[in-house]
């Protein structure tokens, strides 16, 4: 006699995934022979988007099905009309039959466990293994990184990126906006390479790719540990201008690195040349920045980057940036595109 196959469904919201979450996937990954995750966009709850929060879990969890639940019902309570439109939904709008187990943590799964004619498997229901819940995480994310995988923590993580020619205040604006928002910034990896390794003042186009991918690396561990912001001293997309500049052409895996910088970073600061010049000897000159930063300028319109001109001395800019920073605070905002010109 075969024996009768298993299939597992838990659904939420996952905003966002935390080590409770895992407790229950993982459990039931044991238990069950498949398993599928619905995943509400909930929009008024987060504004992490659901294709976001769903690849967090295929990321983790390649084994489970996931299933993207939009435009379902918002509500949530214990009223028999609540219940019966997320009954419905489930059922009827997406179809899902077959559930031999539901599992939950919450109160929830009683009826829906009923409607899918499924056990109700209640994982850790008082929270005592993982004392935490999503509305927690979303006021201070950092504050409960402890309950977050790191995967996750780094999309919770808005990733602010300086830009500029040399001798624009990039780094004097990281570092200073770094103490103002009590977090990490990411040095500009290219200007240590370039101290090490250059001839003549100059690098080979495979080194300036060597450049770009040791920046994206570093960036990735800074992301894993900063604090609402990280502020990151220039990235791909200049390193990709010193290419052009220097060798009138650039390495296909150096342009590729800087086009993904477009949609990286939730906010791209454009620092301008209206602070005194400081002259050094790895730098070309007052006449040379203008020149550079007419070259970046014109590569963010023509990549459709929207950036934000940051101007004045450094108070002004930190404020500048402040204002800007703003909508992405609170949290739950924190993940929306809003960038300013």
């Amino acid at each position: 006699m075969t024996a009768t196959r298993t299939c597992g469904l838990t659904l939420g919201k996952f905003a966002p995934l935390h080590k409770g979450h895992q407790l229950l996937i993982e459990t039931a990954l044991v238990e069950v022979d498949e398993l599928v995750v619905l995943v509400y966009d909930s929009p008024r709850v987060t504004a992490v988007p659901l294709r976001v929060r769903c690849g967090w879990i295929r990321d983790l969890y390649p084994r489970v099905t996931v299933v993207e639940a939009r435009g379902g019902p918002t509500e949530v309570g214990h009223t028999h009309g609540i219940k019966e439109a997320h009954e419905r939904y489930v059922l009827e709008a997406l179809g899902i039959r077959g559930v031999t187990h539901f599992y939950s943590g919450e109160f929830y799964g009683e009826h829906m466990s009923v409607a899918l004619g499924a056990i109700d498997r209640r994982i850790d229901p008082e929270r005592k293994q993982f004392p935490v819940s999503g509305s927690l995480i979303r006021q201070a994310p950092h504050r409960w990184r402890e309950y977050i995988h790191p995967r996750v923590y780094r999309d919770l993580v808005v990733n602010v990126a300086l830009l500029g020619a040399p001798s624009t205040g990039k780094t004097t604006l990281a570092e200073r906006l770094a103490l103002e928002y009590s977090t990490n910034w990411m040095p500009e990896y290219g200007r240590e390479y370039w101290e090490t390794h250059q001839v003549n003042r100059r690098l080979t186009p495979d080194q300036l790719v060597d450049i770009a991918e040791g920046h994206l690396e570093s960036e990735e561990e800074l992301l894993r540990c900063a604090k609402r912001f990280l502020f990151t001293d220039t990235n791909a997309i200049t390193t990709l201008m010193f290419a052009l500049d220097y060798h009138g052409g650039s390495p296909v895996r150096l342009a590729a690195l800087a086009r993904a910088c477009v949609e990286r970073y939730h906010v791209t600061l454009l620092c301008e040349t209206d602070i005194p010049y400081e002259d050094s000897w790895d730098r070309s000159g007052a006449v040379h920045r203008e020149s550079s930063q007419a070259q970046l300028v014109g590569y963010l319109e023509k990549e459709g980057l929207q950036f934000v001109r940051i101007r004045g001395d450094l108070e002004k800019r930190v404020r500048r940036v402040r204002k800007c920073l703003r909508p992405f605070e609170p949290y739950p905002m924190a993940l929306e595109s809003r960038r300013s010109r």
